[in-house]
């Protein structure tokens, strides 16, 4: 996660990459860079408190090992955290409502199957807001072009920009980058968690 100050938005942006999400009820922006990945903004109107996840997986639930990590770049855990993250703010569950961006298809050469991966994540968004009973209130999904997308917790607005040309060659080369780590990762024994 980074941070600045932002002389367009005068405010604080604050930049998510895979894995990771933010909530806040401060006056700040949270951005982030899609191509297949999904973002899930999330918005609780009454207590002006906001959160944005950003996944690259959807997450296989009948993988018996799925449930020993609680990494974000899945989309069930990217989910819950963000949500108990806005719980521990203030915000009740029911109070929720959601926006769902990315999916896009921007790995054009897919021998190992990660063409399903934006499909998947667009399917597995959608059915976890219907299952959670989270009204969506806007959606951009799919397609061929990377978005960079600006959200405001306060009031929930997104802006977008569509990535096209060259440019989204480098979100695509990013993104292959980060499947090979998630890859190496899912080889490694994972460590327990003491408390």
């Amino acid at each position: 996660m980074n941070t600045h100050f932002s002389t367009r938005f005068q405010k604080k942006i604050v930049i998510i990459h895979p894995g990771e999400f933010f909530a806040t009820r401060e006056n700040v922006m949270i951005s982030t860079v899609l191509g297949s990945c999904i973002a899930v903004a999330f918005f609780d109107a009454r207590n002006k408190i906001g959160g944005l996840n950003h996944f690259m997986l959807p997450g296989n639930l009948r993988n018996e090992t799925f449930y020993l990590t609680e990494s974000g770049k899945y989309g069930m855990f990217a989910m819950e955290l963000v949500i108990n993250e806005m719980l521990k703010l203030g915000t009740r569950r029911s109070d929720l409502t959601a926006k769902v961006f990315g999916g896009a298809h921007v790995l054009r050469t897919s021998p190992d199957g990660t063409a399903s991966v934006p499909r998947g994540n667009v399917e597995f968004a959608f059915q976890y807001l219907e299952t959670e009973r989270i009204t969506i209130d806007a959606s951009d999904v799919g397609g061929t072009a990377a978005r960079k997308i600006f959200f405001d917790p306060r009031t929930s607005k997104v802006l977008v920009k569509r990535i096209t040309g060259a440019l989204i060659t480098d979100v695509a080369q990013e993104e292959r980058k980060y499947l090979e780590k998630i890859k190496k990762d899912k080889d490694k024994p994972s460590e327990p968690t003491l408390f």
